[in-house]
């Protein structure tokens, strides 16, 4: 999610401050993605500049509100129904890193998979153990944390099965490597062994 639909998606509740959208903005994302104060008003300011949010006068404290314009609203409304799309895939540093180790002579990829598959294992242990100790959601903001946290933890599953594949293209491979990116991409995308990868990687993430 932009910083910019989530800051207009609050404005539509009622006009608040930088500091208070910050607040809000954290508190309903389970703190997950940090702002500081700097990064809400420059989003501000451009949300201002394009006509999407006005600014009021300061209260006693010479902070500024700022509530939505109709177009505003309007945008906001229309960002609720439009589906996110994965067009545009975010650069992703363990996806970089292993490319290039299995492309470039004198990486020992096996160790690279090994060390990540550890700190990926240990990252879900501990997720399952704070999911583990969570109530049972009260109220929205309980319910938005809940819903963040299992989806770090789906994403840590789905990254420990994904090693565990990227393990067994390399066991096909040896004696061959390095060899360009589209041979191992293939063998990647052959979907051979699957089933039996993304087992073992559920198996090890529940231990």
């Amino acid at each position: 999610m932009s910083v910019r639909q989530g800051l207009m998606a609050l404005l539509a509740q009622e006009p608040m401050y930088g500091a208070r959208l910050r607040a809000e903005f954290e508190a309903r994302t389970g703190g997950t993605w940090p702002l500081n104060v700097g990064q809400v008003y420059t989003t501000l300011a451009r949300l201002e500049r394009d006509g999407l949010v006005v600014a009021s006068g300061g209260d006693d404290e010479g902070r500024i509100e700022y509530a939505l314009t109709d177009s505003g609203r309007a945008e906001t409304s229309r960002w609720w129904l439009t589906p996110v799309t994965r067009d545009a895939s975010p650069r992703d540093e363990l996806v970089i890193k292993l490319a290039l180790a299995v492309t470039l002579p004198g990486v020992d990829v096996a160790a690279v998979v090994q060390a990540q598959r550890t700190a990926t294992l240990r990252h879900l242990r501990d997720l399952t153990r704070l999911k583990a100790r969570a109530d049972e959601p009260a109220d929205g903001r309980d319910l938005a944390w809940s819903l963040v946290l299992e989806n770090h933890l789906f994403a840590a599953e789905a990254e420990a099965r994904w090693l565990d594949h990227i393990e067994s293209a390399l066991a096909r491979h040896r004696g061959r490597m390095p060899r360009g990116p589209a041979t191992l991409c293939g063998e990647l995308d052959d979907g051979a062994g699957s089933e039996t990868v993304g087992a073992q990687g559920a198996s090890k993430g529940k231990k």
